[in-house]
């Protein structure tokens, strides 16, 4: 893709559920906090030429970013970053702190995979359902079986055509606190969405146990590249 793309992290979330004394995105992770694997991921992708985080109070953010102040829920969070966004930038990359282990290779193929039939408004990485879901109105009796061929976990990154991605968050703010991603928002505005199949490593953190597994998988990581293997 020839149009430059700005990448937009969310990093604001307080990680009630990890237990942690401070904001999730800055826990530490493999020797660093958890945001700068992130941001190690986007700036080694050309087509990104600016990357702007989205941050709890008090925090700064990473050298070679930009940092605005995060939202009460996530969708305002993008929002107040997209404002800071170059105005040239066509391409959104939306892409959540918690998820540490993203490549490059994977925000590539998504950033490519908004021009495949010229016809999409959104790209988003997802992994196809293992388990058997079932979906119940009050949380005890089974309403239906929905066909597990059909269903994808949904992941970040999110890759947008600006335009749609700024029509999607002109919703009420009602809208945007129940938005669980972005890309709900663009389908809800009329948008057309694909799906990139990306691997399950890509896991957000969590848990305390999610963290763990995050920092064995990212060290041995760390070690073969400065074994050389």
């Amino acid at each position: 893709m020839s149009a430059t793309a700005v990448a937009l992290i969310v990093a604001a979330g307080r990680g009630e559920r990890l237990g942690s004394d401070g904001p999730k995105a800055f826990v530490p992770l493999a020797g660093r906090p958890m945001l700068d694997w992130s941001v190690d991921a986007l700036q080694q992708v050309s087509a990104v030429g600016q990357i702007i985080v989205a941050l709890p109070e008090g925090f700064e953010a990473p050298q070679g970013t930009v940092g605005v102040a995060g939202g009460a829920v996530r969708s305002q969070s993008v929002l107040n970053a997209l404002a800071a966004a170059d105005p040239g930038a066509e391409v959104v990359v939306v892409h959540d702190a918690a998820r540490p282990l993203v490549s490059a290779a994977l925000i590539e193929d998504c950033i490519a995979a908004l021009d495949q039939d010229g016809r999409w408004d959104a790209a988003i990485a997802a992994a196809p359902v293992k388990d058997t879901v079932k979906r119940s109105l009050d949380g005890v009796a089974v309403a239906e079986t929905p066909a597990r061929s059909e269903l994808w976990a949904v992941q970040t990154p999110q890759v947008f055509r600006r335009e749609a991605l700024e029509r999607a968050l002109g919703c009420s703010e009602a809208e945007l606190a129940a938005a669980s991603d972005d890309a709900m928002l663009v389908e809800a505005d009329g948008g057309r969405v694909r799906l990139v199949h990306c691997q399950s490593e890509n896991f957000k953190v969590t848990t305390s146990a999610d963290l763990a597994l995050a920092g064995q998988m990212l060290g041995a990581a760390t070690e073969l590249r400065a074994s050389g293997v």
